[in-house]
């Protein structure tokens, strides 16, 4: 009776460390399985998207590259023979010179326009939001028909010169000759783009805290301190965000070069991207074609990667 009694009376023992946990984490486990199973649910299109319209084409494109590809006819593999023609192309540095010149120079006409486009609506000024329409409604028009226009405004007879005449000052032939042509390539460049600019900058204007532009003003400072010290370092995310975007963007310049001069006169508006088409549809090389698109991609990485890596000295994400 007394060893029952005790028994009866003993608390039960502590479940095993080992098993008793054990549908507790299936079900965790399950749980985990099922989340990870709607997530690639949601992300399989995009993923599909990346797959079909940025991986293949980039994976064809490079193997494109290591062939003597013509548009109609049998590819001849030549390893990296493109790659060895093209650093010995005098056409090729020429069009990567353009290329330089005309993004840095692009880009910072760009961003400068912006800024102060995007300083002056910010001074409360009446119809500022007619204004950023006005600015805007270039980057939403066909690049095409905006660079009829320029080609239409600077051609010899064209209302600039007419303009030029009309008050005694003697015309250019701004199309047509090597001194000017790319400077008319990039003021239409900077016209049909920094709308966007606008846009980016005025939204990282407003997010600045009118107490600090206040105790700016009651310490003193004046308008340019204000712009150096205070504003632009505010609105650093957003000129970074403009300036590699304007930057990527440059590099890709096509159009505006082949309506306005078709990469004349000589080579002196020839780019990259203009080179590129020329060898792919207008010669029949696609390898070579293949191989300037690489070196493109390179170059834009490159700079990209300088952009990211200076962004540490003054881009300022403290609010």
């Amino acid at each position: 009776m007394t060893t029952g009694a005790r028994t009866a009376a003993a608390p039960p023992s502590a479940p095993d460390p080992h098993g008793g946990g054990r549908p507790a984490t299936a079900r965790r486990t399950r749980r985990r399985r099922d989340d990870s199973a709607v997530a690639g649910l949601f992300l399989a299109p995009g993923l599909l998207g990346f797959l079909l319209f940025i991986v293949v084409p980039l994976a064809g494109s490079a193997l494109i590259s290591l062939y003597e590809w013509p548009l109609f006819g049998t590819p001849v593999f030549i390893g990296l023979d493109n790659y060895t023609k093209l650093f010995g192309d005098p056409a090729f540095f020429t069009a990567l010179t353009n290329t330089l010149v005309f993004a840095f120079v692009y880009t910072a006409l760009n961003l400068a326009l912006a800024i102060a486009i995007a300083l002056w609506l910010g001074t409360r000024m009446k119809g500022a939001g007619i204004w950023r329409v006005v600015f805007f409604l270039p980057v939403i028009t066909p690049m095409v028909a905006n660079a009829l226009v320029w080609r239409l405004m600077l051609s010899d007879d064209g209302v600039l010169n007419s303009t030029l005449g009309g008050v005694g000052i003697e015309g250019q032939s701004w199309l047509s000759d090597s001194r000017f042509a790319l400077a008319a390539v990039i003021a239409m460049s900077v016209w049909q783009s920094f709308g966007y600019n606008v846009v980016v900058i005025t939204a990282g204007l407003t997010a600045i805290p009118k107490e600090i532009l206040e105790a700016s003003r009651i310490d003193g400072t004046n308008p340019w301190q204000r712009l150096r010290y205070t504003i632009l370092p505010m609105i650093s995310p957003s000129l970074f965000f403009a300036s590699t975007m304007t930057m990527i963007g440059a590099f890709q310049v096509f159009v505006q070069a082949q309506v306005l001069t078709q990469g004349g006169p000589g080579e002196s508006t020839n780019t990259l991207v203009l080179y590129l088409y020329r060898n792919g549809f207008s010669f029949d090389r696609l390898g070579y074609a293949s191989a300037i698109a690489w070196m493109l991609f390179v170059v834009v990485m490159l700079v990209t990667a300088v952009q990211f890596a200076g962004q540490r000295r003054w881009v300022n994400y403290d609010k």
